[in-house]
Formats: C-alpha cells, sequence, structure tokens
C-alpha cells in the first residue's frame, strides 16, 4: 500500500512539472518542426488568442516543416513570448564589369497595420550595403507617424573597408522610429557608373536585427548574397495583446493575463503584455500558467535549510542555533541551551487545539444526530406515516405534491414574521411566503395540537391531494419535519368572500353579476366534492370566510380542515359536531348525522349573504334580525323580500332572476335534510339562471319592471313550495309581452 502511495505521488509530482512546462494550451500542437508555439499563439482553432497575427500556418510541405504568419508567406524563425523573428526581405542590384545590371529587384515592402506586431525600434536598423542609394519610408497607424530614412555608404576603396564594422564605408545603418508597422524599400542607382569593379559587384539594402548581420568585404562581389544571407538574418517584430490599456482590460472579461502574473502597458501603441509575478515562471497568457518557482533547488542565499513557499522561499536554522538563516543577513548562530519554552508552548498548544477541534467535531455530530431524530419524531407525529396511508390507499395527486424543508418554508415566510400573516383561523394562522424560485404561496401553520386534531391535519392532506378542480385552492406540498405541522397551497391574492360582502370599505363593492358568477363557481366545486370526486367529500364549513377570490373574482373553496371522505357505501355517518355557527346545518346539529345536504344548507346562507350583504349572525341587530336564515325566511314569508336585499343587488339585477335565487336560497335552508336539493341540481339552476339573464331578448324596459315588482312580490308569498315556484319564474318571464 505505501509503495503504491508513492509511485501516485511520483507521477502527480510529474505530471504537474508537464503541466507547468507546457506553454500552449491543452491538445494543441506545441512544435512546427524545430519552432516552439506559445499560447497566445497557435495553429489551429481553439488554440491561438482572437487578434489578427496569432494564428500560425504549419506547412508541412517543406523538411522540415516551416512556420508562417496566418496565411501570409512572412516566415516565422522563433515566437517567444517577448518577440516574434521572421526572415526579413532584401532589395538589392548586381552589376558586371562593364557597367551592366545582371540582377536586381526595384523596391519591396512589408505591412502590418492590420495585426497585432510592429517592427522593434530597439532591435532592428536599417542597413545598406555597396554603394548604391537607398531610401526607407515606413509609417505607423498606431503612432500616426509618417516617415523617411536612409544612408549611403562610400566605397573610395576595398582597403578602407574593415571586416565586421558597418560605420559608413562599404556598409552603413540607420535606426527606424517607434511603433513602425509597414516599411517599403526603394533603391536610387548612383548618377555616375560605377568605377571599382575590382571589388564591388552588388549593393543590398535590408531591414533587420543589427545584431545579427557580420559586415564583410566579400559581400560587395558575392552574387549569391541574397540567398544566403537570408537565411542567417532576420526581422524582430514586437507585439501587444488588446487595443485597451492594463486599467481599462483588467475589468474586462477578455483580460489576458493569467493567475499570478501582471501586466503592463504596451510602449509601441495600444494594447499591453502580460508577466509573471516575481518568484513565479511560465506562461502569463495561460490560466495557470505562471506557476511557483522553487528557489531552494536554484543558487539562494540561505546559509543552511531553505523552505519553499509559494512565490518566494525562506531560510531556517537547525536546532541549537538562531537567527535570519541568511548569507547577508546574521545567518545561524549556535545558541546555548535552555530550557524548550517554545516547543513546550507549541505542543501544548497543539494538544488543546486538537482538543478543541475533536470537540467542536462530536458536538456537531451529536447536535446533527440529534436534530435528525428529532425531525423523525415530528415526523411521526404529525401523522406522517398515516399520511403516507393516506396516500398510498386513496392513489391521488398527492405524488406531484412537494415535501418542503422546514429551512424552506422559514426562509420563505421571513421566520414567520407578523407582516406576513394573511389570516387565523380555528386550525392555525395562514401566512405569505416567496419561494426560492419566486412563487407566491399561501402557508398554513396549525396549532400545537393533539392526536385528534393530527388527524384532521392528516384529513385535509389526503383530502386536497385527491382535488382537481379550478375552483378549488391547490395544495402544493406539505411539511411535517417541524412540531408544527405546516401546509403550503397556491396563493390566492384577492381575499375572501366575506371581506368583499362586509368589510369595511368593501360595502356594496361587488355587482351582482360577479355575486351570481361566484355562487355558480362555488355551488360547481361542492358539486364536484359530492359527485365528481373519486371519493365524496362533505367540506362541513362552507362559508363566506373559506371562499378566496383571484385578481378576477374568481371563487376558489378552501379550508378542508374539517372535511370528511365518505364511505363508497354511506350517505350519511355520525361524526362529531363541527362547523361555524350561523352556517351549521340545524339537523345536523341535533342528530350529529352528516350528510351532503350539510352542506347544502350551509351553501344557502352564503346565497342569502351575497342577496342581502347581511353578516348571518350579528347581535348588534335588533333580535329579530338577528339570525339572518330567520330574518330571510320570515321576511319572503311576508312579501318583503326587496326591503332586505342589499340595494346594489336590486339596481342590478333582474327582478324574476332575484326571485328565483332568493327561492332557491330558501329551499336550501329548509329544516329537514332530505327536503333540500342536491349540490348539483343547485350548480345546474344557478347556471341556467345566469345564462337566462343574460340573453337579449331577456331585457325589460323601466316601465315593465317596476310594473312587475309588485306583482312578482305577490306570487313570491303565495309560491314558496319549491321546484314549481322556480319554474313559474322562469314561465312568467317568457310570457311577458314586449
Amino acid at each position: 500500500m505505501t509503495l503504491h502511495l508513492l509511485l501516485l505521488l511520483i507521477w502527480l509530482a510529474a505530471a504537474a512539472e508537464d503541466s507547468a512546462a507546457s506553454q500552449a494550451l491543452v491538445d494543441c500542437q506545441e512544435k512546427c518542426g524545430d519552432i516552439s508555439i506559445h499560447y497566445p499563439f497557435g495553429i489551429r482553432d481553439g488554440c491561438y488568442r482572437k487578434g489578427n497575427g496569432f494564428r500560425f500556418n504549419c506547412n508541412e510541405s517543406f523538411s522540415p516543416p516551416k512556420l508562417f504568419i496566418g496565411t501570409g508567406n512572412v516566415e516565422v524563425i522563433e515566437a517567444s513570448l517577448e518577440v516574434v523573428r521572421v526572415k526579413t526581405r532584401i532589395i538589392y542590384s548586381c552589376y558586371n564589369e562593364s557597367g551592366g545590371r545582371v540582377s536586381s529587384n526595384y523596391n519591396i515592402g512589408t505591412d502590418l497595420r492590420k495585426s497585432v506586431y510592429t517592427f522593434s525600434d530597439t532591435r532592428n536598423k536599417f542597413t545598406v550595403v555597396g554603394c548604391d542609394k537607398f531610401v526607407l519610408i515606413g509609417g505607423s497607424e498606431d503612432m500616426n507617424l509618417n516617415f523617411t530614412s536612409g544612408c549611403t555608404p562610400t566605397c573610395a576603396s576595398q582597403g578602407s573597408m574593415i571586416d565586421g564594422s558597418c560605420t559608413g564605408i562599404g556598409c552603413c545603418r540607420s535606426a527606424i522610429p517607434k511603433g513602425v508597422k509597414r516599411f517599403q524599400l526603394w533603391r536610387k542607382d548612383p548618377n555616375n557608373p560605377p568605377h571599382t569593379w575590382a571589388f564591388k559587384h552588388c549593393s543590398f539594402a535590408f531591414l533587420a536585427e543589427q545584431d545579427h548581420f557580420p559586415f564583410s568585404v566579400t559581400n560587395l562581389s558575392d552574387p549569391d548574397f541574397v540567398n544566403r544571407t537570408r537565411a542567417l538574418i532576420s526581422v524582430a517584430l514586437d507585439w501587444r495583446v488588446g487595443n485597451e490599456s492594463c486599467e481599462e482590460a483588467r475589468n474586462l472579461t477578455s483580460y489576458a493575463c493569467g493567475n499570478n502574473s501582471n501586466c503592463s502597458d504596451s510602449a509601441t501603441g495600444p494594447g499591453y503584455h502580460c508577466k509573471c509575478l516575481d518568484g513565479y515562471e511560465g506562461n502569463p497568457y495561460l490560466t495557470n500558467g505562471c506557476q511557483d518557482i522553487n528557489e531552494c533547488k536554484k543558487a539562494n542565499d540561505c546559509t543552511h535549510d531553505c523552505i519553499n513557499t509559494e512565490g518566494s522561499y525562506e531560510c531556517s536554522c537547525p536546532d541549537g542555533t538562531y537567527g535570519d538563516g541568511r548569507k547577508d543577513g546574521q545567518g545561524c548562530i549556535i545558541k546555548e541551551k535552555s530550557f524548550p519554552v517554545m516547543k513546550v508552548i507549541l505542543g501544548v498548544g497543539s494538544g488543546l487545539l486538537f482538543l478543541l477541534i475533536g470537540s467542536s467535531w462530536l458536538y456537531w455530530g451529536l447536535k446533527k444526530r440529534k436534530l435528525m431524530l428529532l425531525k423523525e419524531k415530528f415526523f411521526r407525529q404529525n401523522g406522517g406515516l398515516l399520511l403516507q396511508q393516506q396516500i398510498s390507499h386513496h392513489q391521488g395527486s398527492a405524488e406531484t405534491s412537494k415535501i418542503f424543508t422546514a429551512e424552506e418554508l422559514e426562509k420563505a415566510t421571513n421566520k414567520y414574521h407578523e407582516s406576513r400573516i394573511l389570516g387565523k383561523g380555528g386550525y392555525g394562522t395562514v401566512y405569505k411566503g416567496v419561494l426560492s424560485d419566486n412563487r407566491v404561496v399561501a402557508i398554513k401553520k396549525s396549532k400545537i395540537v393533539d392526536e385528534s386534531q393530527i388527524g384532521q391535519f392528516i384529513n385535509e392532506v389526503a383530502i386536497l391531494s385527491q382535488i382537481n378542480h379550478r375552483n378549488v385552492v391547490k395544495l402544493l406540498g406539505c411539511c411535517l419535519e417541524t412540531e408544527v405541522p405546516l401546509l403550503v397551497y397556491e396563493y390566492i391574492s384577492n381575499g375572501t368572500l366575506f371581506h368583499h360582502i362586509h368589510d369595511q370599505g368593501h360595502v356594496s363593492s361587488l355587482s351582482w353579476e360577479n355575486r351570481l358568477r361566484i355562487a355558480v363557481e362555488t355551488a360547481g366545486a361542492l358539486a364536484y366534492l359530492h359527485s365528481a370526486a373519486s371519493i365524496p367529500i362533505f367540506h362541513r364549513d362552507v362559508k363566506s370566510t373559506n371562499i378566496l377570490l383571484d385578481d378576477n373574482y374568481t371563487a376558489k373553496v378552501s379550508d378542508f380542515g374539517a372535511s370528511r371522505l365518505v364511505p363508497v357505501d354511506k350517505a350519511e355517518f355520525t361524526t362529531l359536531v363541527q362547523g361555524t355557527l350561523g352556517y351549521l346545518d340545524p339537523e345536523y346539529l341535533l342528530t350529529s348525522q352528516l350528510t351532503d345536504k350539510s352542506d347544502v344548507y350551509s351553501f344557502g346562507v352564503v346565497l342569502v349573504e351575497l342577496l342581502t350583504g347581511k353578516t348571518p349572525l350579528s347581535f348588534e341587530r335588533s333580535e329579530n334580525e338577528r339570525n339572518l336564515t330567520m330574518y330571510f325566511i320570515s321576511s319572503m314569508k311576508e312579501n318583503r323580500l326587496f326591503e332586505i336585499l342589499e340595494a346594489r343587488v336590486v339596481d342590478e339585477g333582474g327582478i324574476q332572476q332575484l326571485l328565483a335565487v332568493a327561492e332557491l336560497a330558501k329551499r336550501c335552508l329548509r329544516v329537514k335534510g332530505d327536503e333540500r336539493p342536491e349540490m348539483k341540481e343547485i350548480a345546474s339552476e344557478l347556471e341556467g339562471l345566469r345564462r337566462f339573464e343574460q340573453h337579449p331578448w331577456v331585457q325589460q324596459n323601466v316601465e315593465e319592471t317596476e310594473s312587475l315588482l309588485g306583482e312578482a312580490s305577490h306570487y313570491s308569498a303565495g309560491n314558496t313550495t319549491g321546484d314549481d315556484s322556480l319554474k313559474s319564474y322562469a314561465i312568467l318571464e317568457l310570457d311577458m309581452p314586449r
């Protein structure tokens, strides 16, 4: 095992050295023939930095292969991170002994204005060999500069020329300005014919690195000088990255310098260069190209032990000595033996630190385990196992509900801040929450309850998991890992029906058209629960505060904490009486026999609320008006229905339509449940009344409406027996003369 670990460490070290030594991107060609290629230069797509000039072409038809800039014919001799050296171009002319020109070219030039390169003014010189006059014309787009420069060497005698010296006799040089990006050479022949053919046959001119051309007198009589010299001399090109300064580039995503590097502004125009920081070496244009230099493996000023650090190194002294450990400092000095105070302090400190870390780790581990056990306890205590059985048994839509964590819901409600409370009820408090995906939800936080109330909570989850109706509030998920169980619903933004009918500032805020539509939608939702759900569901707490409205005043039935699933073989069964005074079915209150007609009675009270705009119970009203249900029924018997209806309802509703809705509400409020209509029948009749009123041929003129008011009221007093009365209203409306 130890041997395998040692081999692995050696392999990792070798891989790290190879990675540090690499100057190109991963999987990119690093050589063309004998020429190394360093990033940002590269050959194929993805291997070089974007910018005109960083792409090279390796032509392998030569032996060895040759490297060129882009798709041009400028041959690269060397491409380093400081300079790119390319073969130079030469203008020349050669004569025979009679003065006739045997070979020549008149002008040449190179243009780099569209690239990242400039001709180096510090490395290159314009050089003329021979006795002709040559002129250099160059310009730089970056520096906005044009120039003309040249030199004319003299050729008095061959003896006056010195090999290796280019000072004006047979060879002359002149400098070029900074920032040159293009140049062109023109040759100008001498005015008088040549007369020193004994030692001079050719003249040459070129831009080249000054240290790479050693002048020789034999150059003047060498017709093959061009071919032989072109392979020896080169021109140096400076290059830079980008067109921004360092300060501007650091704020850009295209910043070229990698880790452990810095940049400096280009001296030849816009752009910058990258360089590894002191103590690092490598390619600064690669992300991790600058690697730490191990100074301890190189010459250093440590007298004894050298310790390599990131970007630097330290010198240490061996046991029994002290000092800074450097040659140029105090070095290491032998000290007298004494009690090892520092060692004791370090030993004791290390032991205490280890003990502290171990204790902390043990504490947090035990705390985490305790939290997990507590969450599991709450899951069982809050009926998690029962909920799983309910879901498995009913196979409803609970699979799509999310199980939220306690942390998610605490964050969504700002730790259940009071400002997030939407309402409070008998079973808990409802908070407004914003989830991490910005969905707004309503979170119901139940009270700390006993086992019977836990059953009601799980009952609500199981019931809502099976309901899929546009007028029933959708359950999004739940959380059982807290002491208090939580339910997460879709958020309904416009409050409750009770709020819009009764709260101060919202009196008469709902039109009759909206009230009738809300009644239709609520009746449809309850009919779905009674008849269309996979298992019939009795709500048991139908009231205006449990009917929510969205921004379009669409009704959403909510709060199923008291609801019950109905066994398929029973139409009624005995339960503990639950509900809200004013809405509670009197027959259910007396017998404890829960049926679907209990919801019908409560819905009848909601219909009366919509018609009258009054609350079901109010001790501020007179004794005969205190109970809205009894007051409504007595008013119908005494032909005073339109006296107790809300003014806006009377103004906007059709007479016959209002009478029909009132009669339907009265049938819902019958004491005996068997005499009440079923919920699907109520939904059908309300939908028919709503559509009937919407037909244009139902509209009446003002005189007809006023004359019908007394007649319809009189008819109402004598026809209160049930279904036939509702049909009679419809017939009366149809037979009216137009």
